[in-house]
C-alpha cells in the first residue's frame, strides 16, 4: 500500500496520505491514520464490496471519496455506455407505446430499429450537452479547480460513475405499473443528487456550487431538447 504523498485521500477530511494501511506480513495489517483529523484514512477497505455500494446509494461522502480515489475502478465508459442503452430503451418503448402501427413489415421493424439509434444518440447529445454545462459553470465559477487536464478527467470521471441510478431505469419499466411516470421522476432527481456529491468530492467544494453548476447544466440540456423539437424529432 506504500505510495507517494498524496496518491490516496483521507475518506472523512479529504487530505492526502502516502497509504491505506502497512502489511507487517502474516495477514497483520494495521490501517493507516489521517494526520489532519486523526481518523482512520479508508475504513472502507476493510468492507463488504455490498456495504460500499449501499453506503454509495446513500450518497455518503465518504463512500464515494472511497471509489473515487482509493480504488483503481475503471468501468466509466461502460457504465455510461450501458446507463445511454437503458435511457435509449425507456425512450424508445415510450415511443412504440404512442405509436399504434402494427405492421409486421419489414421496411416498419427497420424504422423501429433505427428509431432505437436515434434515440440513443439523441440520449448521448443530451448528456453531454449536461455535462458540458457543467464543466463551463464551474471553470468560470472556480477556474483554480480545473488547472489541469487530470483535473477534467477525474471530474468526467466522478460524473460517469455517479449516473449509476440509471440503471434503475429497467427494473422501472419491466415492473410496469400506475406509478411508472413518477418512479422515472425520482430516479431521475437521484442522478442528479448522485452527480452533485460526485462534484462536491472531487472538487472538496460546497453543497451549494454543484448544484448551481447541475442547474446550469440543465438548462443546457433542455435547450439541446428544444432544438431537438423544433427539428421535429420525437425526444
Amino acid at each position: 500500500a506504500m505510495a507517494a504523498l498524496g496518491a490516496y485521500r483521507c475518506i472523512e477530511c479529504n487530505g492526502e496520505a502516502a497509504e491505506l494501511y502497512r502489511d507487517y506480513r502474516r495477514g497483520v495489517l494495521r490501517i493507516s491514520i489521517c494526520k489532519s483529523c486523526q481518523k482512520p484514512v479508508d475504513k472502507y477497505i476493510e468492507y463488504d464490496p455490498v456495504i460500499i455500494l449501499i453506503n454509495a446509494v446513500l450518497c455518503k461522502a465518504q463512500a464515494y471519496r472511497h471509489i473515487l480515489f482509493n480504488t483503481k475502478i475503471n468501468i466509466h465508459g461502460k457504465l455510461c455506455i450501458f446507463c445511454l442503452l437503458c435511457e435509449a430503451y425507456i425512450r424508445w418503448l415510450q415511443l412504440q407505446d404512442s405509436s399504434q402501427n402494427t405492421d409486421p413489415d419489414d421496411l416498419i421493424r427497420y424504422a423501429k430499429e433505427w428509431d432505437f439509434y436515434r434515440m440513443f444518440g439523441i440520449a448521448s447529445l443530451e448528456q453531454t450537452s449536461f455535462f458540458i454545462g457543467i464543466f463551463i459553470t464551474l471553470w468560470w465559477m472556480t477556474p483554480e479547480m480545473l488547472k489541469r487536464k487530470s483535473d477534467f478527467i477525474l471530474l468526467l470521471k466522478a460524473l460517469l460513475l455517479s449516473t449509476y441510478g440509471k440503471l434503475l431505469l429497467i427494473p422501472a419499466v419491466i415492473w410496469e405499473h400506475d406509478y411508472t411516470p413518477l418512479c422515472l421522476a425520482f430516479i431521475k432527481v437521484f442522478v442528479l443528487i448522485s452527480n452533485s456529491q460526485a462534484i462536491r468530492v472531487t472538487l472538496n467544494l460546497n453543497r451549494i456550487l454543484p448544484w448551481f453548476a447541475i442547474f446550469f447544466g440543465l438548462i443546457l440540456e433542455n435547450g439541446v431538447v428544444c432544438l431537438f423539437q423544433k427539428m421535429g424529432w420525437d425526444v
